[in-house]
């Protein structure tokens, strides 16, 4: 099966592939607004602070995806993949197309963290967390896992064909640097409006 990337990034040149230490696996990594579907046997990874990442599995099929979006939502033109209300569709809507069944979609939810002081009077992660298991309820796709909130930026690994996540919760040493790369895309938004340990999942 071919695998589906969507980016609205500034990124033009396709998928970061790359290889992955901790696991000694082939990677992909997910910067905010890119979403991957595939039932390859390799790992999707990505780093959260406030945004949020929704990782979906269909078991019979063997097939798993995961977005990453920066908003709850907004206007659907320019960037919409930046927002949830969009992501969500673009990674559902790539599960079908690659074979996976409605019915069968279970969800596991990582990310929200209010590490962003100051970032809204109504912090982000706070309703990006809220977003999408509201959003998960309304579809009936059940959630099996959930890590969110808090005061941790995270890093998620997905292993696709078989639905597990691994969660690292990381020190505040990082917090600078997941808070630069997620005032960079708030930027590009003010900019250019668009009218601990690791915990397995399994």
């Amino acid at each position: 099966m071919n695998a589906a990337l969507q980016s609205e990034t500034t990124r033009s040149n396709g998928p970061l592939y790359y290889h992955d230490a901790k696991f000694d696996t082939p990677a992909v990594k997910l910067l905010p607004a890119d979403f991957f579907v595939t039932d390859s046997d390799l790992v999707l990874v990505t780093v959260l602070g406030s945004c949020v990442a929704a990782c979906l599995h269909d078991a019979q099929a063997g097939i798993g995806g995961m977005n990453h979006f920066l908003l709850p939502d907004g206007d659907s033109s320019g960037a919409p993949a930046r927002y949830g209300s969009y992501a969500m569709e673009l990674l559902i809507n790539a599960m079908l197309k690659a074979g996976a069944r409605r019915e069968r979609l279970q969800a596991k939810v990582f990310g929200g963290g209010n590490v962003l002081k100051g970032f809204t009077s109504n912090p982000v992660g706070t309703r990006n967390a809220q977003f999408v298991t509201d959003y998960l309820a309304a579809e009936r796709i059940p959630i099996l896992a959930r890590d969110l909130m808090g005061i941790h930026p995270r890093k998620i690994w997905l292993f696709p064909h078989s639905g597990k996540v691994i969660v690292h919760r990381l020190p505040h040493a990082h917090d600078v640097e997941v808070r630069r790369e997620e005032f960079v895309y708030k930027a590009q938004l003010d900019k250019k409006p668009i009218v601990g340990d690791v915990e397995l999942f399994s």
